[in-house]
């Protein structure tokens, strides 16, 4: 009988390859904000879930961050410190608060825009559009087949 572990190799592993690839892309964005703003990955995630919206609650930015729930209250914590996020009851449940970015952290959020949108397009320059929608498409595939 063959050993099923002799012909794995970690490198082929397509979950290891999306993790390196993940690290990749996410360490060349990462370098604009850390180093602007000493922003670490999961404050500016929260950022960007925030900088198009009118308010979320921490539960809802929990769902659109792909972030587990005691992080983004972590990383809540550490934005209202530097006062990025601003809080108000929210008017449908008194127990909840609703988030969204104060002035200055509207500020920083949109000077970092172009930064990072600038980083995303270097990354993907060596790509045609059609090449672009075709990862796309494919990366949206995978997820789907993990998440059904």
């Amino acid at each position: 009988m063959q050993d099923p572990n002799a012909a794995f190799e970690l490198d082929q592993f397509f979950p290891y390859q999306v993790r390196v690839f993940y690290k990749a892309v996410s360490s060349k964005v990462s370098e604009v904000y850390k180093t602007a703003y000493g922003l670490s990955v999961q404050e500016w995630r929260i950022m960007a879930v925030l900088g198009s919206t009118n308010g979320l609650t921490a539960t809802d930015i929990v769902v659109r961050s792909s972030m587990d729930k005691v992080t983004v209250s972590r990383a809540i914590a550490r934005l209202k410190d530097r006062k990025f996020l601003s809080q108000k009851p929210d008017p449908k449940d008194g127990r909840r608060f609703v988030l969204k970015l104060s002035g200055k952290g509207r500020d920083v959020f949109e000077e970092l825009v172009p930064q990072v949108l600038k980083v995303e397009q270097d990354l993907l320059q060596g790509l045609t559009e059609t090449e672009k929608e075709t990862l796309a498409a494919l990366m949206l595939r995978v997820q789907n087949s993990a998440e059904g």
